[in-house]
């Protein structure tokens, strides 16, 4: 079976391959009376657009979304809400050797093991492409959820990470990586570019908040909110790895030194300390919900590498196309976009067992 569908309330479908006449998703479960128009999905779509900037993909795509379903006189209506992304810029020619060989990193082999047929097209449904839907879909949950704010940022670019006494939340706007550190985003510009050059291409770490989740969203045991993110994030493309709160630096920690105290406050406990990134039990705690995703360097580099053909013998490919030297750059709302649809889905769970209040 193939598996396109995600979350248990609040779902969401996409659909399309990267060189196909279009893409998109169907959102369902979305309650009702929801304002939403197009132009609250398209400054999402823009964020992740490809060819903005030369650290990009200069495939030249719109991605101009259209809502067919679902919205009337700009309010949801509780029934499916179909997004619709054109392709207007695939040059399916540059994946011609593709058809016959096997792209070392690329999941080229793995869909042909399972399926004995394949879409060589840019990766077909494997292309970092369908993460557009994803987005989409992204900010219909954000208009379910307008009490919590979510901000990504990439935190690390080929190993070379940010200062994070110099975060600067308004920076991250104001550079094409997404980096809230002026001068580590400096630096990413030589770095990005000597890969690019080279026809290489780098790793990349995303680091994501969510502030403003009340305490009590989660669902254990087997839907538990952490578990939730760390699936959703690693469905994205090119992601390897998830954190949630301090992740794998925990497991270096006394009991004492990974403990998030707790105080007495007027509306809750107040927290000393945040290692458990906001979640106890699988469910929110109330304070920010924060994770970390690594991407893995984007598979498509001009470096021959050594493979096989569909019949089994060795030879040697190069990849053709436009891609990204750095895929985990424009992975920033992407991870936004998955963070928002599990808290949409999570917030919704927990109404439907504890009721329309927070506890």
């Amino acid at each position: 079976m193939s598996f396109n569908t995600f979350g248990r309330v609040f779902r969401f479908t996409t659909w399309g391959e990267s060189h196909g006449p279009a893409i998109g998703a169907v959102v369902d479960g979305c309650p009702p009376g929801i304002a939403l128009s197009e132009a609250d999905v398209q400054p999402f779509l823009d964020r992740r657009r490809p060819g903005t900037s030369r650290f990009t993909t200069q495939r030249q795509e719109p991605d101009q979304v259209r809502i067919l379903s679902g919205v009337f006189e700009g309010r949801t209506t509780g029934t499916p809400i179909a997004l619709h992304i054109d392709n207007v810029d695939q040059r399916s020619k540059d994946y011609s050797e593709v058809a016959l060989a096997y792209r070392p990193g690329h999941a080229d082999y793995a869909y042909d093991a399972k399926y004995g047929f394949r879409d060589y097209r840019g990766g077909g449904r494997s292309s970092a492409r369908e993460t557009a839907s994803r987005v989409a879909a992204g900010a219909v949950a954000r208009a379910v959820i307008p009490e919590v704010t979510i901000l990504a940022w990439v935190e690390a670019i080929g190993g070379d990470a940010i200062d994070y006494a110099a975060f600067d939340p308004a920076e991250i706007a104001n550079n094409p990586f997404f980096c809230p550190d002026a001068k580590a985003a400096a630096r990413w510009e030589t770095l990005v570019d000597d890969a690019r050059k080279a026809g290489s291409s780098l790793g990349a770490v995303v680091a994501c908040e969510a502030v403003g989740v009340p305490a009590g969203w989660g669902a254990p045991l087997y839907a538990k909110l952490d578990a939730e993110l760390a699936a959703a994030c690693m469905s994205i493309n090119a992601v390897k790895g998830v954190e949630i709160g301090d992740g794998f630096a925990a497991a270096a920690l006394t009991g004492e030194q990974n403990a998030d105290p707790m105080r007495p406050g007027n509306a809750g406990p107040i927290f000393t300390a945040n290692h458990a990134g906001g979640i106890a039990g699988g469910i929110a705690t109330g304070q920010p919900v924060t994770l970390r995703v690594a991407f893995k360097p984007t598979s498509s580099i001009l470096t021959p590498m050594p493979t096989i053909t569909r019949d089994g013998d060795a030879t040697e490919l190069r990849t053709k196309g436009r891609h990204d030297p750095c895929v985990g750059i424009r992975g920033v709302p992407v991870v936004e976009a998955m963070v928002a649809l599990v808290l949409a889905d999570q917030k919704l769970l927990h109404r439907a067992q504890c009721g329309g209040t927070d506890r």
